[in-house]
This record gives C-alpha cells, structure tokens and sequence, in this order.
C-alpha cells in the first residue's frame, strides 16, 4: 500500500498551534527518530500514531499497536519478543513477538509509563542493542520498526518522582508533540463530529446525514472532558437515535455526554437483539487491541479460540 496522503490531511485540525506542531512533525517523517506523543485520554493519540505510519514511507509495512497498560511483567517479554517451545509451562510452541512482528513497520507503544521499572529496564536494552531475544531464546533479532510511544502522564515530572528511567526517557524523547485537549481546540469539534457521523452511519446503516443546528450548538457548548473519544462516544449513539437524515439536538444524550449506560440504552431503544450489540462490542475491542486476538480475548473476558470461532459464526448469538 503506498502513503495515505500528508501528515496534515490525514490528521486534520484547525487549531493553529496544533497545525503547526503536525507540519514541523511532518518533517521527521521518513526519519527512524521515535516520536513522543503526549496527551490527556482521548485526545487522539492513537489516530495521530496511525497516521503517521499511514504518511511514511513504511505505509505498506505493518503497524503494530502495543498497549502497555495491560501488559504484566509476567507478560512483558512474551508478548513483545516471543518466545521459544519449552520456554514456560504451556509454551507448546514457539512464537514471534510484537516487535518481530512490527518488522521493519511501525510499532506503537501505547502508555509508556504504565511500564514497570523492570519492563522499563528489559525495553531500554532493545533501543540500545537494537536487538532482542525470544524467551527461552538464544540467538539475537533485529529490531528494525520505527518507534512510536505515547503518555497521557508527564514523563519529566514522574522521571523527578523516580518512577521512570531518566535514560528510557531520553532515548524516546527525540520528536515530540503534544495533543491538547479537545476543551482548547474547539475548532475541531464540529469537523470531528461530522466525520464520525459518516463513519457511524455507514458502519451502522443508519439514515443520519448532517447535524441540526440545534445539535450542533449543543456540542459547541459540551465541554468534553472526555475528549475525541468522548465525542465519538455522543455521535455514534445519535447516529443510533436518529431517525431520520437529521440528527437533532433531542437525539443527543442527556446528562453525561457519551457513557457507556447512553451507548447501552440507544442500543435498547433501537431493538439491537444481542447478536448485533456484542457484534459491535467485539469489533471495537479488536479494533483498540491493535488486531491483537489474544489481547483483545484478555479483554472480552474468553479464550482466543471462543473469538476465533465467534468471527467465523455470524449467524449465532
């Protein structure tokens, strides 16, 4: 797959700041520098990461998610270098890790500082070497992605604290950028809000087309604690309201913009028989793990097998 498009076109914004800070990253671009992005949840990091990848030069290579939040010291090794049959009870055979399967890609390590210091230790060792080894592994491989790592914390501020290496630190504060708040763009409400209402109705197969003016002033108003992702949260369950072309301001939800009991109670309101809301629920899931089966199967609570069978059997609830 060749590149997507610019940097700027396929992480839009009209906030002037934050447009100036995509151009300047635009210029790294093709560069093998890690980039930093910082902000609070929600402010698109994860889609700025996208798109980066989708704009470089490595657009046809793989993209590799890697949320380290929920990745244990137990787990840490196994899932980014792989491991070798025998290495652990129930490792049956051997397997690549994420960062042998980022290739010569992208790998994008979400939340760096959920890292412990010990992972923090075992990850730095790979940005020095440029190597690793699969658990229970001899022979070295080369780590040849380009890095991508994002904070929703202060990295200095908790580098003074002691909760993280000052050298891990350095080695992936070379280009950096900082999402601010949707609450301090509020230019880009309005924008986002209108793509993700393309994107819900066609996923959805709902009729909803445009905001009404009523509706949009409503979301000009919201301050958006949530951010993009609260955003997307409130137009999805209008989109799921509406019925009509028109989403109007009685199709957004009341009180909190964008819970998880709104998403529920549009599905119910909508007839959803269960089939179609756990649908939507698993496609989400895989979509926020990367595409990763065995994380997302973590998350939905079942075994990488019952997700596997579950894809391949649409029909059945």
């Amino acid at each position: 797959m060749a590149k997507s498009g610019s940097l700027g076109t396929l992480f839009r914004t009209k906030n002037r700041a934050l447009a100036r800070e995509i151009v300047a990253l635009e210029r790294a671009l093709d560069l093998p520098s890690t980039v930093l992005v910082v902000g609070e949840s929600g402010t698109g990091k994860d889609r700025l990461a996208r798109a980066l990848h989708d704009a470089s030069s490595r657009a046809d290579r793989p993209f590799v998610r890697i949320d380290a939040a929920n990745l244990s010291d137990d787990l840490f090794e196994s899932e980014l270098f792989g491991h070798e049959r025998g290495a652990f009870t129930g490792a049956v055979s051997s397997k690549r890790g994420l960062l042998d399967v980022a290739a010569d890609g992208t790998a994008y390590l979400d939340e760096v500082s959920s890292l412990s210091p010990a992972a923090q230790a075992k990850f730095l060792r790979v940005l020095q070497e440029k190597t690793f080894r699969r658990l229970g592994g001899v022979t070295s491989h080369p780590f040849r992605a380009r890095l991508v790592v994002s904070s929703r914390r202060e990295l200095p501020a908790l580098v003074e604290q002691g909760a993280f290496r000052p050298d891990l630190f350095y080695r992936i504060d070379v280009v950096s950028i900082r999402l601010p708040p949707l609450s301090e763009r509020r230019e880009d409400v309005l924008p986002l809000a209108r793509q993700f209402l393309k994107r819900a109705a066609k996923n959805y197969r709902r009729p909803a087309r445009r905001f009404a003016p009523d509706a949009e002033a409503a979301l000009l108003r919201h301050p958006w604690p949530g951010n993009v992702r609260e955003l997307l949260h409130v137009v999805e369950r209008a989109v799921l309201v509406a019925a009509r072309p028109e989403v109007g301001g009685s199709d957004l939800p009341t009180g909190t913009f964008g819970s998880p009991e709104s998403l529920v109670a549009a599905a119910v309101e909508q007839r959803w028989t269960l089939k179609e809301l756990s649908d939507v629920y698993i496609a989400e899931t895989l979509r926020r793990a990367g595409g990763n089966r065995t994380l997302a199967a973590k998350r939905l609570g079942i075994s990488r097998k019952s997700l596997w069978e579950r894809g391949r059997r649409p029909g059945k609830a």
